[in-house]
This record gives structure tokens, sequence and C-alpha cells, in this order.
């Protein structure tokens, strides 16, 4: 580091690590929540007499308003601060929540999970680039965002098991009071021990057209993947939405190329290295959200598993997640270049997911899926943990919002594309199976029963076939795209200025954020 850059480098804050739980404790509610609800859904459309038709809304409602605000959230958080937009995403999280737990019926059930996703759409990304501003020292960061990445992928798994617990001990309702203690404590924890480092804050004019295109886009994208799931990908009303989402957001680039203060400037997008976590990020949580539904489906109505059993059934992955972030990631952060741990990381999960495709009715959790989770839970681990610190990589202090918001939207479009595409390919298949055995299936009792479970089965086994491919596309992206060299060292590095990002005193303030 140049002596110019160094004494541009703030001391280290003294209250980042009490910071860090209360930012963990956050982004682990806003993780969990996505899979919580998952759990609890069958009991509460009983209760608040939800149709079958309409029940999709419950997890499309949080997804739309998430997916579709997130770039705005990231702005925000930029131009507002940090601080004041994590705190106000908490408490606005926190009073939806309390919403959806008391609902009385489907419209007020559906309001709350909008209102959840928009807040967790501040809230998400304000966390992440609070992190990226705060932890300037290169193994600090490494194992601050070693932390964040077991939680990013893990909460997932997390959410399962407490929703099992919850929902079968005690009501659905407290799968959403649950939060609000969750973000009590954030909320108060954060709002006295972060402090956001001065000048770090974005003061241009808010690109309204950006606003309205990047959210309608989104909104359009996501919703066309989860009606493809239930009406068909040749529906009129999915291909119209896909055909606006295409329009809409090769709209939101030409108005970011023209504007003087655009929403996402394209050199936070275009720069190689994290235009490579974006997408083969995004690729990667395709195949695992894929993967918690068919392995939940298959523990609960073929194995015959309960709720809380299902939930705990999950444990190897998080403890491999957590096991591949915080010891194996977050220490070699450091000392090899990222490309070395996500692609690497990617295929190790790749080839837990391999195992999963020889899935069977009669197959053994201990001597087939809880070895598989285990691979999983450590590639993803190690290959989230650099994703997420270079997700912010070279970037401009003022843009860490919306860069760190593209993380979240990648996850968020990589997860409605995943539980879409590999539903509708394990649905294809199921279905071919079962006009393959048709007879034995028309015979009734439990030879019947057995072709259904082995129809499903077989359906699981080739949508997980099709995740394999994609988790190898994901370590493909990663070992080709990203090149920049390990924290502290040379080697070609991130400037942030893929688009013309500025003058040389905004590159030379951006070397103590990254540490390098």
């Amino acid at each position: 580091m140049s002596k110019t850059a160094a004494s541009l480098a703030p001391a280290a804050d003294p209250s980042r690590w009490k910071a860090l739980v209360f930012i963990a404790l956050a982004q682990l509610m806003v993780v969990l929540d996505a899979t919580i609800v998952n759990i609890a859904l069958p009991s509460a459309q009983t209760d608040l007499g939800i149709s079958d038709a309409n029940r999709q809304w419950v997890i499309t409602a949080y997804a739309l308003a998430f997916g579709g605000l997130l770039l705005f959230g990231g702005r925000i958080a930029d131009k507002w601060g940090r601080k004041n937009a994590f705190v106000v995403g908490l408490v606005g999280f926190a009073l939806a929540s309390a919403l959806g737990g008391a609902a009385n019926g489907e419209a007020m059930m559906l309001g709350a999970r909008a209102l959840q996703g928009a807040f967790g759409a501040l809230l998400a990304p304000a966390a992440l680039s609070l992190l990226a501003v705060m932890f300037t020292d290169a193994k600090e960061r490494a194992k601050a965002f070693g932390i964040y990445g077991a939680i990013a992928g893990g909460g997932g798994a997390v959410g399962l098991i407490l929703g099992g617990f919850l929902t079968e001990y005690l009501n659905w309702r407290w799968t959403f009071f649950v939060n609000i203690p969750f973000a009590i404590v954030a909320a108060v924890g954060a709002w006295m021990v972060i402090r956001e480092p001065a000048g770090s804050r974005n003061r241009a004019p808010l690109d309204i057209p950006g606003v309205i295109l990047s959210t309608t886009g989104l909104v359009a994208l996501v919703y066309g993947f989860t009606r493809a799931e239930s009406a068909g990908w040749s529906d009129v009303l999915t291909v119209a939405m896909f055909a606006a989402s295409a329009v809409l957001l090769a709209g939101f680039v030409l108005v970011e190329s023209k504007v003087k203060s655009p929403l996402l400037p394209l050199r936070v997008l275009l720069e190689r290295n994290r235009g490579g976590v974006y997408l083969s990020l995004g690729l990667a949580v395709i195949s695992m959200f894929g993967l918690f539904l068919f392995l939940t489906y298959y523990l609960q109505v073929v194995k015959g598993f309960s709720p809380v059993k299902t939930g705990f059934a999950f444990l190897p992955m998080i403890a491999g997640m957590i096991t591949g972030s915080t010891q194996i990631g977050a220490r070699l952060m450091t000392r090899v270049p990222p490309r070395l741990l996500m692609g690497p990381g990617f295929m190790v999960a790749g080839l837990g997911m391999l195992l999963l495709t020889q899935l069977e009715v009669g197959s053994s959790y201990p001597a087939l899926i809880l070895p598989a989770q285990l691979l999983l839970g450590l590639g993803m681990g190690t290959a989230f943990m650099p994703a997420m610190s270079l997700a912010t990589h070279g970037v401009n202090p003022a843009d860490a919002g919306v860069a760190s918001a593209m993380v979240n939207t990648s996850q968020q479009v990589g997860g409605a594309i995943g539980t879409a595409l590999l539903n509708t390919i394990a649905a294809s298949a199921t279905t071919a199976y079962l006009t393959d055995h048709a007879a034995e299936a028309a015979a009734g009792g439990p030879a019947a029963q057995l072709i259904q479970a082995q129809a499903m089965v077989e359906g699981y086994a080739s949508a997980i076939w099709w995740a394999v491919g994609i988790l190898v596309a994901s370590s493909v992206i990663a070992l080709t795209l990203i090149n920049t060299g390990r924290p502290g060292a040379g080697g070609p590095v991130a400037s942030g200025s893929g688009s013309g990002s500025g003058s040389g005193e905004e590159a030379e303030l951006k070397i103590p954020v990254i540490a390098h």
C-alpha cells in the first residue's frame, strides 16, 4: 500500500467485532425467513383459508418485493447511511413479521409478506456493505466474511430446523413472531455500537428512472420464473413476463449508461471479478434452492420424516458450510487467490450433488445423504466466503451498498430460477416415469404407492443431474473470470473503474477499503 493510501486509511473501528455480531444476527434472520415459512405454510394455509391456487403467493409476495427492491435498497443505504438503513430495515421487518403472525386472513398475510420483502431489501445490502466499509484489514476481513458467508449459506437450513420445531410444538404463527426478538436485539445493538466510516456515503441525486425500470424489470423476471413453476413455460402470461423483463432491464442498462448519477453504475457490474462473483453465485444458488426443495419433500414424503426430524437431517450441510467458510475459506483467503477457493469449492459441492443423483426410495441416510450433504456444505461454505468478500472488491465506498445489493439480487433471482427450473424438470421426469409404468400404477394397493414414490424420486434425480451441471458451470466461471490475486498480494486487482469510474483520487480512496 502506498504512503498516500496508508495515510487515507481510517483507524480500525474498536467496536467492529461487536458490530459483526448484530450484523450476522440480522443476516441470519433474513436468510432463515426464506425457508422457515415453507415448513409452516400447510398449517397457515388451513388456518387462514388460503386456496391451493393462492398459497404460492405467501412465498411469491416476499420474493417479488425482496428481489425487485434490492437495488433500490442498496442505493438508499449508500445515500441515507448504511447504519440508518440497517436499523430502519430491522424495525420494519419486525413490524411486518408481527403483522404476519397476527394475520386473520389471506389479504393480511400476503400484505405482511410483501412488507417483509420490502424491508428485507433495505436491510440485506446495508448489512453486507457495513462489513465492507468497517473491516479494512485483509485478515480481519477474511474472518468477518467467513462468519457472514457461513450464515448466508447455512441460514436456509437453520430455517428448516427452527420452522419444524415451532410448527410442530407451538404454532405456525411463531415462525413470524420469532423474528421480533432477533430484530430488536440486532437493532438496539447496531444503534449502540456501529460507527459508519466518515465520507462513505453517496449523496448524488436518486436515479428515479433507474429505480422504476430495475424494480419492474426484476419483479417481472422473478414472477415469470415463479409462474413458470405452476403454469408452465409456454403459458401466455409467463412468456409475457419474460419479454417485459427483457425490455425493462435492457432499458435500465441504457439509462444507467447515460445518466450522471446512475442507480447501478455499470462499473460495479462490468468489472470482471465482481461480475464473475455475481454470475457464479447466482448459478450456484439455482442448484442449492432446488436441492432444499427436493430433499425436504424426499425426507418427509418418501421417508416419512417429521418436520423436526427433517430439519435435523440438514445439520450435516450446516456443519459443512460453517467448517468450509470459517476453517477453510477464512484461513486460506489471505494466502491464495479467491478463484482457487471458489472454483474448487463449487466442484466439491458438485461432487456432493453427484452423489444425490443416486437417490432411490430405499436409499440410506447415513450411507448416501449424509456424506453428500457434508460435501455440499464444505464446498459451498468454502466458495461463499470469498464470494461475499469479493462482491465489494475494489468498489468505491460510495457504491458499497449497491454492489452488496447485486449479491443479494443474484441470489434471489437464482433462487427463483432454481425453484422453477428444477421443479419443472423433476415434474416432467416424474410424469414420464408414471406414463411408462401406468399399468402397475393402475393396479392400486402397495405396488401403486411404491410406483408413485419411485416416480417422485426419479424426478428428483433427473433434476439433480442438471444441478450438478450448473455447479460445474459456476466453477468454470469462477476460475475463468475471477483473476484478482490474494489480498495484500500483487497481480491483477479490481479498480472498480470498469466503465470509467472517475478520478484518480477516487481510485486511491478505494485502496484502504479492500486492504490491498
